[in-house]
């Protein structure tokens, strides 16, 4: 999650030369100053704290994997008791919170850099801990100064997801290695199914060539990954403030317009067209709510270069392979009951709304 505060910027002007592609300002560009000394160790407290909560979540996904189960909710309230009561027994949960971890943090410091590199000023990342199934409800920064061009949009809005899913990638092929065929662990008394999105049914098509993917229990360093993916698919949705929303922005402030009112309205359909509807309604009425926020000028309307486009394209292939229509839901369960699940979990994805 990205904040964006409103100040105004400094007067520039655009060099008049018809080979230049540099920005003059008014006065000397200033190197944006560097967070607090406080805010670092507010940072580190909260990942520190995040990784804890992550452990509890990492050893209820290795339990429920050695028990040939996708998840489970009693395992997961087991861990939440160890929190307090045995720390040192969290162990199993390494793998999942070191992957989930790092995936989050390479997002994060997708966007932290890219600030950097373009002149904004930003806080360090701030990890959210949650006693959620994942353990976290995610990351954001805060950006203390405007964006000033749309390159610089595009860079602040792509760098994130797109660092995030390479990132992402290796820790998936290696859970995939490690993942096991246990037909019946989706079965109907299964406490919760995790839907598949397309890049992990890639990977799994080629390590276990002809086998169903419903069939292949993901290893808890795979689970990560999905998470990653989850976040980045939802990040990437082209609306508002979010990731997505500021590189079409970077394309086109006409399609920016335009397609921010068509997401929520796909969502909206998406979710009465699923038995679990509730995790696209509640996405479809934060993208419905961000639409009533500002949107801070761009000053620089040059266009996007042909690698800033190419990166474009690639952000589209990520958000194609990352999205599921339907991520999770409960078989056993009425799912459009359990807002728990459906509806507070995804907030952990909202790594880079902006507003």
């Amino acid at each position: 999650m990205n904040s964006e505060s409103q100040f105004p910027p400094d007067t520039i002007e655009l060099s008049e030369g018809s080979q230049s592609e540099e920005l003059h300002p008014a006065q000397p560009v200033r190197q944006p100053a560097k967070p607090k000394p406080q805010n670092l160790g507010r940072a580190l407290a909260l990942f520190a704290l995040t990784f804890v909560t992550c452990l509890a979540a990492g050893r209820q996904f290795a339990i429920s994997f050695a028990n040939n189960r996708a998840a489970s909710f009693d395992e997961f309230v087991v861990s939440l008791k160890l929190l307090y009561k045995d720390p040192t027994a969290l162990g199993p949960g390494l793998p999942f919170a070191l992957a989930l971890m790092g995936i989050l943090l390479a997002h994060e410091l997708g966007h932290y850099f890219a600030c950097r590199f373009h002149g904004i000023r930003s806080s360090y990342p701030y990890f959210i801990p949650a006693p959620s199934l994942v353990g976290t409800f995610g990351a954001f920064i805060l950006m203390r100064s405007p964006i000033r061009s749309r390159r610089a949009l595009f860079d602040v809005g792509a760098s994130g997801p797109l660092v995030g899913f390479a990132v992402a990638i290796p820790f998936l092929i290696y859970g995939v290695m490690h993942s096991r065929v246990a037909p019946g662990f989706n079965s109907a008394d299964a406490d919760v199914v995790f839907g598949l999105p397309l890049a992990v049914r890639l990977v799994e098509k080629a390590i276990f060539p002809g086998t169903d993917p419903n069939l292949i229990l993901l290893h808890p360093v795979a689970r990560a990954a999905w998470v990653g993916f989850f976040a980045t698919s939802l990040n990437l949705l082209p609306a508002g403030q979010l990731d997505g929303g500021h590189i079409v922005r970077s394309l086109s402030a006409r399609w920016h317009r335009s397609i921010g009112w068509m997401v929520p309205l796909v969502l909206v359909a998406l979710g009465f067209r699923n038995p679990s509807p509730t995790v696209w309604l509640v996405w479809a009425g934060i993208l419905l709510a961000l639409r009533f926020l500002r949107t801070p000028p761009v000053y620089d309307e040059r266009p996007l270069d042909r690698a800033r486009v190419a990166l474009a394209v690639a952000a589209l292939i990520v958000m194609i392979l990352c999205f599921m229509p339907l991520p999770l839901w409960e078989p056993t369960r009425d799912p459009a009951s359990n807002v728990l699940l459906h509806g507070l979990k995804p907030l952990f994805c909202v790594l880079s709304m902006r507003g």
